[in-house]
């Protein structure tokens, strides 16, 4: 029996769906909980086969929308961070209707570096899977080092995602090497530019995973949305610069019908 971890907390008017990245689950948000509480209504989500969300095994990216999206309030704003990117930009594809707008951070339509698009090389997501086969916490380890590289705060922020990590059931190594796979294969160019919900794109300048080379190529593939570059921030801006982020979610919350 599969069974979904979504909880919901906050005191604001406006619905916002939070979806965390690879290998982690909800709990990484609590350390923007205590900002955004009072503007918006919170749904702390872990992803299918993730933290508290048991009896999944590996899922299509289509499959974790839809079982995502089959619990959500109608005309909620979804954020998706890195892999919860490519989730809720899925949901507002195939589901307009339950989204009101779209914010993804540290996220790609396609993660995978293709030609000239610049992105995380096949072999290193590879590497990776190969990795989870043998040895879970170092593989994970080693991928959350990446997400906070080079900022002032990169072992004290890859410390506190790993306790994230820990302070939760560990995902079973099919999931999270369907995660993988979901990084290393999804494209969703060609369904970003026909998204119809506003759209705002928040990004680390200093990101080894989804570098700052891919924003003006997103810029063309969504000419309507909006696109922030932290300075000094990598992979996670939300640890790094909580206040800037925040505000950033309830200015585009205010612009949003």
């Amino acid at each position: 029996m599969t069974s979904l971890f979504w909880q919901t907390t906050g005191t604001g008017d406006r619905d916002l769906v939070l979806l965390h990245g690879w290998g982690l689950n909800a709990g990484v948000w609590s350390c923007i909980i205590p900002r955004l509480a009072p503007h918006f209504r919170l749904h702390l989500v872990d992803l299918p086969g993730y933290g508290r969300s048991r009896g999944y095994g590996a899922l299509t990216l289509d499959q974790m929308a839809e079982e995502v999206a089959s619990r959500a309030r109608a005309a909620a704003l979804w954020l998706g961070w890195s892999l919860g990117g490519l989730v809720a930009t899925t949901v507002a594809y195939r589901r307009p209707q339950a989204v009101a707008g779209l914010i993804t951070v540290a996220s790609s339509p396609r993660f995978c570096a293709d030609g000239d698009w610049p992105g995380i090389r096949p072999e290193v997501l590879e590497g990776f899977a190969q990795e989870l086969r043998s040895d879970f916490t170092r593989t994970v380890s080693r991928f959350l080092g990446l997400q906070t590289l080079g900022t002032e705060s990169a072992r004290q922020d890859a410390r506190w995602l790993k306790s994230v990590v820990l302070a939760q059931p560990t995902p079973e190594t099919e999931v999270l090497a369907g995660g993988l796979t979901l990084l290393r294969a999804s494209d969703l160019r060609s369904a970003l530019g026909r998204l119809d919900v506003p759209l705002l794109r928040l990004y680390g300048y200093l990101d080894g995973l989804v570098p700052r080379k891919v924003v003006p190529l997103v810029d063309e593939c969504s000419p309507a949305s909006q696109s922030i570059v932290y300075a000094g921030a990598a992979h996670a801006p939300f640890i790094s610069h909580p206040a800037l982020f925040c505000q950033a979610l309830c200015d585009f919350s205010q612009t949003v019908t």
